[in-house]
């Protein structure tokens, strides 16, 4: 949808960038958590335990957790997706600025937010997590070398993990501040424009008056 560079600042025009914004959000989170909580359910069902298994009962207990953590975190990321994504859909559909107040992502900007923060950084963490005590729950009784192993890769792993999600949001609340900052003096601009327009307009209606008692 094509837009004129005068009309890229008006709210109708913002409020359309933030339910793209909302729409691809969801869209993302709602293949990152149906994609991630299959692999956790699969990775439960497929792990085999014998009777006489040396894992000890916390790391069972631990794996246990985790995984239904992970499942139920993608699973609540999924059902706000599921649940507002039709309705942005359909208004996005539309390709008219105009019908943007129908669409709920103003409203339900808070639930958008926490689907997206559940489903990338929660949800990822606890996946992270999950791969190292499944590594430990799968060659514990064959090779704890292989589980220590297992986790020293995981640790620099996470740590590049959290710098990135650190240094990204970061960088889009500076993003944010930038474009807000020049939205403010851009206003500004348009208010001295108006306030100076008005009084142009009134010198020349008082000349006008001053001209007319003159003749008189």
């Amino acid at each position: 949808m094509s837009q004129s560079g005068d009309g890229l600042h008006t709210p109708g025009y913002l409020s359309w960038r933030k339910l793209q914004l909302s729409r691809a959000k969801l869209k993302a989170s709602s293949k990152t958590s149906a994609l991630l909580s299959g692999f956790a359910m699969v990775a439960m069902v497929e792990v085999q335990l014998n009777s006489d298994t040396k894992v000890p009962s916390e790391m069972l207990i631990a794996f246990a957790v985790c995984t239904t953590l992970l499942v139920a975190v993608h699973m609540l990321a999924l059902m706000i997706s599921t649940c507002i994504l039709p309705n942005i859909e359909a208004v996005c559909n539309l390709h008219s600025i105009s019908l943007v107040h129908e669409s709920p992502h103003e409203r339900l900007h808070w639930y958008i937010e926490v689907a997206w923060a559940f489903s990338t950084l929660l949800g990822l963490l606890l996946f992270l997590l999950e791969i190292a005590i499944l590594c430990w729950v799968k060659f514990y009784d064959f090779s704890q070398v292989a589980a220590w192993s297992a986790c020293i890769v995981l640790i620099p792993v996470l740590i590049i993990f959290l710098a990135f999600a650190i240094h990204f949001y970061r960088s889009l609340v500076a993003h944010k501040y930038e474009v807000t900052v020049s939205g403010i003096r851009e206003l500004e601009l348009l208010k001295e424009q108006i306030e100076s327009t008005d009084t142009e307009g009134r010198n020349g209606i008082n000349l006008l008056q001053s001209g007319v008692t003159h003749v008189v």
